[in-house]
C-alpha cells in the first residue's frame, strides 16, 4: 500500500512539475480576461469605481473615468489574452507589471479607502489590492521561464 501511494505521488508530482507554470500562466491569464472584459460593461465590474477613480487621481484629472475605464478593460483583457495564449510571455509580465502599478497606487493614494488602521488592517478593497502580488509572483515565474513551462538560469535573455 505504502509502495502504490508513493508511486501515486511521483507520478503527481512529476506531472505538476511538467505543467505547473502552464496551469499558473493560464489562471493568471482567466482573472485578467475576466476581470477586463467586465470593465467593458459599465456596472458589472465592482472594481471600475474605484478604478477610475485611482486614474484620475494619478492623471491629475486628465483622463476621467470614461476615457480610463475603457483603456483599462483594454489593457487587462490585452494582459489576458497573452497569458492564455502564452504568445511574448515577456511582453506580457511588461505589461502586467506597469498596470500594477497602477493597481497598487491606492494603497498610498488612497489609505483611507484601503485601510481600517493603516498600514496594517486593510479594507477589502485594500486585500483585494494585496492579493495581487500573488500575480506578480506568478508574472516573475512566467518571465523567468519564458513562457515554456520550464526555468533555468543559464538560458540567453
Amino acid at each position: 500500500m505504502q509502495d502504490q501511494a508513493n508511486r501515486l505521488l511521483d507520478r503527481m508530482n512529476t506531472w505538476l512539475a511538467q505543467h505547473a507554470i502552464t496551469l499558473a500562466r493560464i489562471g493568471v491569464g482567466i482573472i485578467f480576461f475576466w476581470f477586463g472584459v467586465l470593465k467593458f460593461f459599465p456596472g458589472l465590474s465592482p472594481a471600475e469605481d474605484f478604478a477610475g477613480r485611482t486614474i484620475e487621481l494619478m492623471t491629475f484629472g486628465l483622463l476621467k473615468p470614461n476615457i480610463s475605464v475603457p483603456i483599462l478593460a483594454a489593457w487587462e483583457t490585452l494582459i489576458g489574452i497573452g497569458f492564455l495564449t502564452g504568445w511574448l510571455p515577456r511582453a506580457t509580465v511588461v505589461i502586467m507589471l506597469a498596470q500594477m502599478v497602477g493597481t497598487m497606487s491606492p494603497l498610498v493614494l488612497l489609505p483611507q479607502e484601503t485601510f481600517t488602521r493603516f498600514p496594517y488592517a486593510p479594507t477589502l478593497e485594500g486585500q483585494y489590492i494585496i492579493k495581487n502580488l500573488a500575480l506578480i509572483g506568478v508574472a516573475v515565474i512566467v518571465w523567468a521561464s519564458k513562457g515554456r513551462g520550464k526555468i533555468s538560469p543559464h538560458d540567453e535573455a
